[in-house]
């Protein structure tokens, strides 16, 4: 009975290990190949974050601050060996920060051209025929120095007196101790004598008399300046005689004169 028990459980055995044989035979013969790509990565991390992907030349080395200040050492180092190889012609394109003195100099500089032009401007629109009359030389002096002297007839309403005044006033510096320049104002009664002897009818009116007191001739309303200046400097110089002795221009009539007492006898104006 064992025996026959044995027997059964061995055939048993055997058939049943050869249909087992037969089922797993197909799954040896031909192996499926594995497919990553339908395999989602993301269940092989899940529950890791990544971290920043890197590129490294070597990946066991340890990471190390940049050295900011080697390189700014190194940057200044290059900076001043490229500047010193220039050579002084690259050394000569940017000019030295000027200096305390010559900022000073430009200072100095300034200031004198500025008063040059103030009083240029002062020449030119500043000077009025009041500033020619304070300046004036009184006539009975003008006629006892031994100087050539210059009389001029004028008003301070007359438009061309105002505007010749610049004029006079140059010529009057640039002759100054050599010639005399007297002004008299039409408005004065004191001057009636003068205007008759010297025959003025219209303003401004120049007289030009020599060291004696002798008329050597006149000018009358507004010309060129040269015309004054030439008679002026043929005066200074002792000339007998001057280069525009009877020359007319626009003027303005001496009847229209406002007469009015003198406060003070001894003006000259």
């Amino acid at each position: 009975m064992a025996r026959v028990a044995s027997s059964s459980s061995s055939s048993w055995s055997s058939s049943a290990l050869h249909a087992l044989a037969g089922r797993v035979a197909p799954f040896q013969s031909a192996p499926r190949s594995l497919d990553l790509s339908r395999t989602p990565l993301r269940r092989w991390g899940a529950g890791r974050r990544f971290e920043k992907l890197s590129c490294r030349s070597k990946p066991d080395a340890v990471d190390s601050p940049a050295p900011t200040e080697d390189v700014k050492v190194e940057t200044d180092a290059a900076r001043n060996s490229s500047s010193d190889s220039a050579g002084p012609a690259q050394k000569s394109e940017f000019p030295e920060f000027p200096n305390r003195n010559f900022s000073r100099q430009v200072a100095v500089a300034s200031t004198i051209a500025a008063v040059s032009l103030f009083l240029s401007s002062r020449l030119e629109f500043g000077v009025s025929l009041k500033d020619l009359a304070v300046n004036a030389i009184p006539y009975e002096v003008a006629l006892s120095n031994g100087m050539p002297t210059v009389v001029e007839f004028y008003a301070d309403w007359c438009e061309v007196c105002r505007e010749l005044a610049p004029d006079v006033y140059k010529i009057e510096e640039q002759y100054k101790g050599r010639v005399n320049f007297v002004m008299l104002n039409v408005d004065n009664t004191k001057w009636e004598q003068e205007l008759d002897e010297f025959g003025v009818e219209g303003i401004p009116h120049f007289a030009f008399l020599d060291r004696n007191g002798n008329e050597e001739g006149n000018v009358v309303g507004k010309l060129p300046k040269k015309f004054l200046q030439e008679n002026v400097a043929a005066l200074a110089n002792g000339e007998p005689s001057i280069p525009h002795a009877r020359v007319v221009g626009q003027f303005s009539s001496a009847e229209a004169r406002k007469v009015h007492q003198v406060a003070d006898p001894r003006s000259h104006g």
